[in-house]
């Protein structure tokens, strides 16, 4: 290697601030950053100025990643802004009011309900009115709120085992389509109206009433009335497996009808994500191709009895906001009665780019770039944007993935030794996103020495519903020989020393990390560990109570299938482990609890394996906080240049 190579500090890779789910309201910009060290919220004037903080210094939100709905909503009306704050990552959620110009949350609901998790997931802020999922943290049911927040009046629209999530309502607010999940994408529709006492069953077949019948997953995802209320707009996957557009009257919702949509201007592989709706027939629609954000405005109509949707603007794909990912997309309306002079501001990052804020007005062509974060001391050229590295795993299937190589200018010299990034979820997708945790690792892990393979193997989303189902109640079967066959194409290439490899993963990811580690031990120096599952029956028992009936449809159940869980975990294979392993927490983490993860510690121990437990006692389920974060990846990186003997 050359004496002169750079050398580079993580404080320095970090020095970019996150910047995520911007929100316009008056004539000023709202968003989520980590300006302080920590998550928390700003506002700055739409032209541009210096961040305003509207929450005291060191109380920090959650990361909008792992948070279904909103974490904050600004309420111009009420000149209040909605958040939700929880403790530290245990994700029981309190929603807030603050004062628009900022202050310090005022929780909405007293002690309500305190110790429970209550989270935004829809909020119409010209009515004021939110609605949000209820989870007691107690029982299996979860409850969805509406709530006027204007005099606080909370209306229950019903409590369901498999979620009674809201998924759309009319403009009025007086129709509510809620959806019962029973494992990702097997979706059913509700409907509930004003003066009902319950929600009626509006499309698909209830689990219960299915008996030995075989029913498809629909994938329907969020629902918009259109013509009067008589019907709704929503993505499904009824037509196709990478997702359309679909159209269902009210009066038959059983005739469902698949909408042609005109204008687009991507090509490639990916699947449509969903759809908001803007106002009356304009609709903001959203696919995922080749892990890459293309987002649309366009309209819906129906001529002839034939729907289609007609693209008026493509908002994200193109140059400059192409070839990464959209961090959150809102939009405010010049004249409330027109749809077309909707001004959009969004965030969007790639992979060796932080992320931006960018306002696109109703009457521009042209993207307004409203930040400039950086970082500091690395130059771009240092930085890789990935090669595409797919192959065909054991029985034919194609596996996306990408290969992370060290820039040449780095100097380092030699083949280079491997980690391989195994992404959570499982369905889930690692995409080129630098805000997330693992992309400013892969980074930093090359700007050290190290190549890093990422492959979205069987079960990712992004691929259509096919490919993301085949995980479903087969973790740590196909898609644990998905990640092997990726190691032994990678074998040929003359770039990487495979006899220097090492596993890393948070979450399932961290699952599949002890998975490899155990029944692959001759593959590894080394490996790391963040919060996964190590004995998949406690697991499914530590888990928050509303998780326990879909992790029990997906996954399996403890009691049922006792032996197929002793098979599928770590647990089982202990006395394989070899590599020294590397294990990092959150104390306060309600998903993969600290137990999870001192259970492993304390079996690794008792057979004499090297191992380093590492606990954040002010985090959850991710490692969020500036110090936290620099801690985190120095840890992972120094401990794989020990074991694969990196200098």
């Amino acid at each position: 290697m050359s004496e002169n190579k750079p050398r580079f500090s993580i404080e320095s890779f970090l020095s970019a601030r996150v910047l995520l789910s911007p929100q316009l309201a008056n004539d000023r910009v709202y968003f989520v950053s980590d300006l302080s060290g920590c998550m928390s919220i700003y506002s700055m004037k739409r032209s541009g100025s210096l961040p305003v903080p509207l929450l005291p210094s060191g109380l920090a939100l959650q990361n909008p990643h792992l948070m279904a709905g909103y974490n904050y909503y600004v309420l111009p009306k009420l000149q209040k802004v909605l958040v939700m704050i929880d403790e530290n990552g245990n994700e029981n959620y309190q929603p807030c009011f603050v004062p628009i110009q900022g202050g310090s949350p005022e929780p909405i609901f007293g002690d309500r309900y305190k110790n429970e998790q209550v989270a935004c997931i829809h909020c119409d802020a010209e009515k004021n009115v939110a609605y949000f999922f209820r989870d007691d943290r107690k029982t299996p049911n979860i409850e969805c709120l509406k709530v006027d927040l204007k005099t606080l009046e909370i209306t229950s629209l019903g409590t369901s085992i498999y979620g009674n999530y809201f998924n759309g309502a009319n403009a009025d607010n007086t129709k509510v389509i809620l959806a019962d999940t029973y494992t990702a994408a097997d979706t059913v529709l509700y409907m509930w109206q004003s003066g009902w006492p319950e929600r009626k069953l509006l499309y698909g077949i209830p689990l219960q009433e299915r008996g030995d019948k075989k029913v498809e997953p629909s994938g329907i995802g969020t629902c918009g009335f259109v013509d009067n209320d008589t019907a709704l707009l929503f993505r499904s996957n009824l037509f196709k497996d990478e997702g359309s557009l679909t159209y269902t009257p009210l009066s038959a919702p059983d005739e469902v009808v698949e909408v042609a949509v005109k204008g687009l201007r991507h090509t490639g592989m990916g699947e449509l994500v969903d759809i908001e709706q803007v106002k009356n027939n304009r609709f903001i629609i959203e696919y995922n191709i080749n892990g890459c954000s293309w987002v649309y405005e366009g309209d819906f109509r129906l001529g002839n009895g034939l729907p289609t949707f007609e693209i008026t603007k493509t908002l994200v794909g193109l140059a400059p906001l192409s070839d990464g990912v959209v961090l959150g997309t809102h939009f405010k309306l010049e004249d409330k009665k027109e749809p077309s002079t909707a001004d959009y501001v969004l965030a969007f990052t790639k992979a060796n780019s932080p992320s931006q804020l960018y306002l696109l007005p109703h009457a521009g062509k042209e993207a307004i770039k409203l930040s400039e974060e950086r970082v500091l001391g690395i130059e771009q050229r240092f930085l890789p944007e990935g090669e595409d590295a797919s192959y065909t795993s054991f029985d034919g299937l194609r596996i996306s993935a990408r290969l992370y190589m060290p820039s040449r200018e780095l100097g380092f010299e030699g083949p280079r030794p491997l980690i391989l990034y195994v992404h959570g979820g499982p369905q889930s997708q690692e995409r080129p996103d630098f805000t997330w945790f693992s992309m400013p690792l892969i980074q930093f892990l090359t700007l050290n020495g190290f190549a890093v393979f990422v492959p979205n193997v069987r079960g990712s989303t992004g691929y259509g519903l096919k490919f993301m189902k085949m995980v479903d109640r087969d973790w740590g079967g196909k898609d644990l020989q998905d990640q092997v066959e990726g190691l032994k194409m990678l074998e040929k290439d003359l770039r990487i020393d495979s006899s220097r490899r090492a596993v890393v993963g948070r979450s399932y990811g961290g699952y599949m990390t002890l998975m490899l580690a155990s029944n692959n031990p001759e593959l590894w120096k080394a490996s790391c560990d963040m919060f996964g599952p190590y004995n998949l029956m406690t697991f499914l028992n530590r888990i928050p109570e509303t998780w326990k009936t879909y992790f029990r449809l997906s996954i399996g159940d403890p009691e049922k299938d006792r032996e197929f869980l002793k098979e599928r975990s770590p647990i089982t294979y202990l006395k394989n482990f070899r590599a020294p392993m590397l294990i990092v927490q959150g104390k306060n983490d309600p998903r993969v609890v600290l137990q999870e993860s001192k259970d492993l510690v304390n079996d690794l121990r008792a057979n004499n394996m090297e191992v380093e437990l590492l606990v954040f006692e002010d985090e959850g389920h991710d490692v969020l906080k500036f110090k936290n974060k620099v801690t985190c990846y120095n840890k992972i990186v120094d401990f794989f240049k020990k074991h694969l003997e990196v200098t």
